[in-house]
C-alpha cells in the first residue's frame, strides 16, 4: 500500500508539471532532468502525458488491492487479483522501457522519474511474488499459469506502450515560443558563426559547452547550412547553465559547474584566432572515447586553446571585453526566452521566435526550422 501510494503521489506531481508547466524542485533550466521532462517521450503522440498514464495505473493499482484480502467473495478477489497482475505487468515493463529510453536515447536521467520507475518495479515484483504465494491456496481462486498469463498480457500492454511512441510521429520540438521583447542585436560578422554572415536566414543557437543535446544538434549545423546552399547560418550564443554567470539558473545546480568557465575559453579561442575556433568546437563536442560522450574539463579546454592559438595569443584574448560583454549577450536572449519552466537549451531564435529542438538527424532539424521558426524550405 505505501509503495503504491509512494507512486500514486510522483506520477501526480509528473503529471502537473507536464500540464501545468513550471520547474520542478531541483530541476533548473536544461538541467538532466529538465531536458527528460520536457522531451518528446514525456508525451505519447504528443497529447497525453505519459505520467498521466502512470497515474490511471496506480489508482487502479490501488483500487484493485481494496478486494484481493479474504474479506472479499472469491470472484470478486478473482476478478482483483487479474487486474492487480495486468498492471503489475504493465508497470513494470513502462519501468524498464522509461529507464532504457534515459539511458540509452535521451541521455540524461531524472530523479523525479526514476523514483517513480523504481518504486513501481519494486511494487511489482511484490504483486507476483504475493500472487505466487496465494497460488498455492486454491482456495483463493488464484492459480498460478492463468497469473503468469495476466502478467504478461501486461508487458505486453507495456511493449504497446513503447511501439505507440516510436510509431506515432511527435513533433521534435519540446518548447517553442515568442519573445515579447525586441532581442539584443547581434553584429554577426564580429561573433562566432557557422555559415556566412550574409546568409539571408541566421539563426542564433543558444548552448553549453556541458549540454549532451547540445553536443547531438552541433554536428547537423554543417549539413543544415550545406542543403540550404549558403542561405542559412547559425550564430553560435554560449549560455552556461550555471549560476555562477546566469542569473537565471537556480543556484546550487552542479550539473553545469564548469559551464561559465568553458564558455570563456571557447570565445577567447575565438578572439585570439577565429579560423581556429571550428577546430576548437569540433574537439569540445567530440567523444574521446568509448561510445558516450562527456564533457570536457577545463584544464583540458585550456590546453587544447594553448595548442590551438598558443599562450600569448590566449593570454591576451582572456581579457579582452568582448568575451563577457558577449556572454551577457547571450545570456540576456536565453532569459527574454525563458517561459513556462522552460529553459532547455541547445535554444533556436529567429526573429522573436524561439525553439527547443529535440532533432536526431539534419531532416530533423530542417523540419524544425521551417514549422518551428518558419523558415521557408532550401
Amino acid at each position: 500500500m505505501g509503495l503504491n501510494t509512494l507512486a500514486l503521489v510522483m506520477s501526480a506531481i509528473l503529471s502537473w508539471h507536464t500540464l501545468m508547466g513550471g520547474s520542478m524542485a531541483g530541476c533548473g533550466g536544461g538541467s538532466p532532468c529538465d531536458q527528460v521532462l520536457n522531451s518528446r517521450w514525456s508525451m505519447l503522440a504528443g497529447v497525453i502525458p505519459v505520467s498521466g498514464l502512470a497515474l490511471g495505473a496506480y489508482l487502479a493499482m490501488l483500487s484493485a488491492s481494496l478486494f484481493i484480502g479474504p474479506a472479499s467473495e472469491i470472484p470478486i478477489r478473482r476478478l482483483a487479483w487479474r487486474a492487480m497482475l495486468v498492471l503489475a505487468g504493465t508497470v513494470a515493463g513502462s519501468a524498464i522501457w522509461f529507464t532504457i529510453l534515459q539511458i540509452w536515447v535521451i541521455g540524461d536521467f531524472c530523479p523525479y522519474c526514476m523514483i517513480t520507475h523504481i518504486t513501481g518495479l519494486l511494487l511489482s515484483v511484490l504483486v507476483f511474488r504475493q500472487a505466487i504465494r496465494e497460488s498455492d491456496d486454491h482456495s483463493n481462486g488464484i492459480h498460478l499459469l492463468p497469473a503468469m498469463g495476466m502478467a504478461l498480457i501486461g508487458l505486453t500492454l507495456a511493449g504497446i506502450l513503447a511501439a505507440c511512441q516510436f510509431g506515432f510521429k511527435t513533433s521534435a520540438v519540446y518548447g517553442d515560443g515568442k519573445s515579447q521583447d525586441t532581442m539584443p542585436v547581434l553584429d554577426y560578422h564580429n561573433v562566432p558563426i557557422v555559415g556566412s554572415p550574409e546568409a539571408p536566414y541566421i539563426v542564433t543557437v543558444l548552448f553549453d559547452y556541458q549540454c549532451s543535446h547540445c553536443q547531438k544538434i552541433h554536428f547537423m549545423l554543417n549539413e543544415a547550412v550545406h542543403r540550404y546552399n549558403g542561405k542559412l547560418a547559425f550564430a553560435l550564443c554560449p549560455a552556461p547553465l550555471n549560476a555562477e554567470c546566469n542569473p537565471y539558473i537556480p543556484p546550487n545546480s552542479e550539473a553545469f559547474k564548469n559551464s561559465c568557465e568553458l564558455a570563456k575559453i571557447g570565445l577567447a579561442v575565438w578572439v585570439a584566432n577565429r579560423d581556429s575556433f571550428t577546430d576548437f568546437e569540433n574537439w569540445m563536442f567530440s567523444f574521446e572515447s568509448g561510445d558516450r560522450w562527456h564533457p570536457r574539463s577545463p584544464d583540458n579546454a585550456s590546453a587544447k586553446a594553448v595548442d590551438l592559438v598558443g599562450q600569448m595569443n590566449f593570454d591576451a584574448a582572456w581579457t579582452d571585453p568582448f568575451i563577457v560583454n558577449y556572454m551577457q549577450t547571450c545570456i540576456r536572449i536565453y532569459g527574454q526566452t525563458l517561459q513556462g519552466g522552460k529553459g532547455g537549451i541547445p535554444k533556436m531564435i529567429y526573429g522573436s521566435r524561439w525553439i527547443i529542438p529535440e532533432s536526431y538527424n539534419a531532416d530533423d532539424l530542417i523540419s524544425i526550422l521551417q514549422d518551428g521558426l518558419d523558415l521557408p524550405k532550401p
